[in-house]
């Protein structure tokens, strides 16, 4: 049964139902079980004649969903720029004018990541001052400061490649934000990745960052922060550039199904490897637990007045189900409003500094 009290009650998201590996169907019966856990509306953006098929399967609450049909949709190896040309009534794209129109809060997609980002970025507006924005995604960690979860928050992983130390700033600003509010940390701590801990390391433009960084007042800035010391949870977000990112966030999802293969090839040799794979199945599950991109839904794409949540290209129903719920609290909580205010204040301090 779905829960009115949950403040979603209004709340709308649009949803990409073609885009993913498994779309439709996945997608679908995500949507449908977010209408039945939730109050939230939402607007499924695709083959009508498929969605109702597999609707008709499934427990939803048809007054929670709206469709609207269309025969285009983008394919994980389509060209961004051509999909603009050749597909404007792709799924993605419409979804994303939905919000732009403001006929919707927020948008899901699990589809290619780079039509994504470009069919957000014609369509919906960027915060003022922000001229780059970010993809932030979650990652385990040892948790050494004793979170009540054991993920952190990483950004930029890829909506750019290079960045100037006022986006990094910015970054840092959004990323606190949203930790703050979607993950529930108090005064989240933020580090600066690079190749080193001196104030000096990484050159010029890392160098600036660090500085911008430590001045901001409203920032729980702890300094630079190493590859090596990442995943050991010093920090509740990590700010680098996309290029960088990425292979930080792939490497670590990664990690998972390496253990997994090596544990496998380990019980095919010897009594004594296997032993050992038995003794390290509880942590390698616990790994896959926790690297399991279901549970956090997908990551935002901050820097936009409307939330866009980019769920994981493999995304089943469950990893659907979450990415609304949080798009769906990002707006009720207004945390892009408070980006904005917070950019606001801070590209005021700035120019009277200059």
């Amino acid at each position: 049964m779905n829960n009115p009290s949950d403040g979603l009650l209004n709340t709308i998201i649009a949803v990409d139902a073609m885009g993913g590996d498994f779309a439709p169907e996945e997608i679908v019966l995500g949507t449908a079980r977010a209408t039945i856990e939730t109050s939230i509306n939402t607007i499924l953006v695709g083959d009508k004649p498929k969605i109702l098929a597999i609707l008709d399967k499934a427990d939803h609450n048809p007054q929670q969903i709206e469709i609207i049909h269309t025969e285009q949709f983008v394919l994980n190896n389509d060209d961004p720029k051509t999909v603009v040309r050749q597909k404007p009534r792709a799924s993605m794209l419409i979804a994303a004018r939905l919000c732009g129109y403001g006929q919707a809060d927020g948008m899901v997609s699990a589809g290619n990541t780079g039509a994504y980002i470009l069919s957000a970025a014609l369509n919906i507006l960027r915060i003022d001052e922000v001229h780059k924005t970010a993809i932030a995604t979650v990652y385990p960690t040892r948790n050494e400061q004793g979170r009540k979860d054991s993920f952190a928050l990483l950004l930029d992983i890829g909506a750019n490649v290079h960045c100037s130390a006022e986006d990094l700033v910015q970054f840092a600003i959004m990323g606190k934000i949203y930790a703050s509010d979607i993950k529930g940390v108090k005064d989240p701590t933020v580090a600066l990745l690079n190749i080193g801990k001196e104030a000096h390391k990484g050159g010029d433009m890392l160098t600036r960052a660090y500085a911008m960084l430590k001045s901001q007042k409203s920032l729980n800035f702890i300094g630079n922060i190493e590859g090596n010391e990442i995943l050991r949870g010093l920090a509740d977000v990590v700010v680098t550039e996309g290029y960088v990112g990425n292979i930080v966030t792939k490497t670590v999802e990664g990690i998972a199904e390496t253990l997994s293969g090596l544990g496998r090839d380990a019980f095919k040799r010897r009594f004594l490897w296997m032993l050992g794979l038995l003794a390290l199945s509880s942590g390698i599950k616990q790994l896959k637990e926790v690297t399991d991109y279901s549970e956090y839904g997908g990551a935002p794409l901050l820097g936009f007045r409307k939330i866009v949540i980019k769920a994981h290209g493999r995304s089943r129903a469950k990893a659907i189900t979450n990415a609304i719920k949080v798009a769906a609290k990002t707006c009720r909580d207004n945390v892009c409003d408070t980006m904005a205010r917070e950019i606001a204040q801070y590209k005021k301090r700035y120019r009277e500094k200059q």
